[in-house]
This record gives C-alpha cells, structure tokens and sequence, in this order.
C-alpha cells in the first residue's frame, strides 16, 4: 500500500512539473496587436522589418535597446514577427542582442519555441548565444525545444554549441524533457537522436530519480527506448 501511494505521488510530481513546463514554452507574450499598432519608433521599424529606418534613427540616437511594456526590445519585436532584416540591422547598430524580456527570453530560445529555425539562425548568426539560460525555470531553448519536438531547431541549436546536458531547476534536461514532453513521435524521436548523437548524457536522473530511458518505458515509447537503450540509456 506504502509502494502504491509514493508511485501516485511521484506521478503527480511529473505531472505538475510537466504542466509547469509547458507553461514556461506557452509563457512568451509576443507583441499583441494592438501593442503592434501603438508602437513608435524603433520598436515600430523592428515590427514592420524596415532596416533603413532602424539604421536612421540609431544614428539619431534613438536607444536600440528601449524597452516596451513587457521588457521587449526591438530586437524581441522583430524576432517574434520574424523581420530578420530587421534583427540584422538592429545587430548591427549595436543592439544587444543576448537581452532578455520580462519573461526571461531572448530572441534565440523565441524564435526556438515558434519552431523557426531560419530567424533563429538569423539570431544566433548576429551573436544571440545558444547556451544563454532563460526562462524562469533556468531553462535553455534546446531544452524548450526539445520538449516541443522541434527536431531541427534543436540540431541547430547542438551544432551553435548549446550545452546538451543542461539541467532546468526543475530538474531535467533537454533528453529528459524529448522523452516525458513528448508525444513519443517521429519529431520527438528525431530529437532524442540528434541528442544522443552530440553525446547527450543518458543516465543523468530526474528528481524522482528516472533516466530518459525509465521514462520511455514507463510511457510505451518503443523506438525512444532502442535509440536510448543502444546509448548505453
């Protein structure tokens, strides 16, 4: 009976934990918009992706890192609309480009949750580095998007030097989050690969003391454990 309720409880610790990561992806607040048609400025040219303006009015002296009510500089603005124009100009002219929002992103791990790989590129390409932590959970956006399957986000993200083996305050890592995220699918399989692959470490637990692998068999997912089982998971 004792066995019975710390194995319910040890559930609903996962459970909460996975709820409270999905969250953290779901927490990102681009500009709504209405916050779009307010804007001025250069958070008005990083919306509508016009680079000469940025540039004109940066050499005005207009402050490439001003922020908007959420702690959004122009460089966020125009990564969550996907202006790599933009993001290239603002770079360029000085922004800071490793900024976070109110919610702890940077453009890198933004442009990693909305799945799109080339502003993400664009991002990393300008000096936004993949091994950053964001998130409140102390997160990074290889293990946001692992979680989210993601699949070639996450090889970008491993080939821009995102550290692997990082673990979230909640305790898990990117292999981690593949596996207990995940829908066991094609795309969250092709992530576990790709971590395994750049040698992601596969006996590293949760806090319930769970491999990846404990966690693939315990949820049925049959190729995830081959993958993980022929790394020594």
């Amino acid at each position: 009976m004792l066995r019975k309720s710390v194995r319910c409880l040890r559930g609903l610790i996962v459970m909460a934990g996975m709820i409270l990561v999905v969250q953290a992806a779901q927490g990102q607040v681009p500009p709504s918009a209405d916050e779009v048609a307010g804007y001025s400025g250069l958070h008005a040219a990083a919306a509508s992706g016009t680079a000469g303006s940025i540039r004109d009015l940066i050499s005005k002296g207009h402050d490439p890192n001003v922020r908007d009510g959420n702690g959004r500089t122009p460089f966020h603005v125009a990564a969550f609309l996907k202006q790599r124009a933009a993001m290239q100009a603002l770079a360029a002219s000085g922004a800071d480009v490793n900024a976070l929002d109110n919610q702890r992103y940077d453009a890198v791990t933004i442009a990693a949750v909305a799945d799109d790989p080339d502003t993400m590129s664009v991002a990393i390409r300008a000096g936004n580095r993949a091994s950053n932590i964001t998130s409140i959970y102390d997160g990074t956006a290889l293990i946001a998007a692992a979680h989210l399957g993601h699949d070639e986000v996450v090889r970008r993200l491993i080939a821009s030097g995102a550290p692997v083996d990082h673990v979230n305050n909640l305790g898990w890592t990117a292999l981690i989050e593949a596996v207990i995220l995940g829908d066991g699918g094609l795309r969250h399989q092709a992530c576990v690969a790709a971590l395994l692959t750049a040698k992601a470490n596969p006996l590293i637990r949760d806090r319930n003391g769970m491999t990846a692998l404990a966690l693939a068999r315990r949820r049925g997912y049959a190729e995830m454990v081959r993958l993980l089982e022929a790394a020594g998971g």
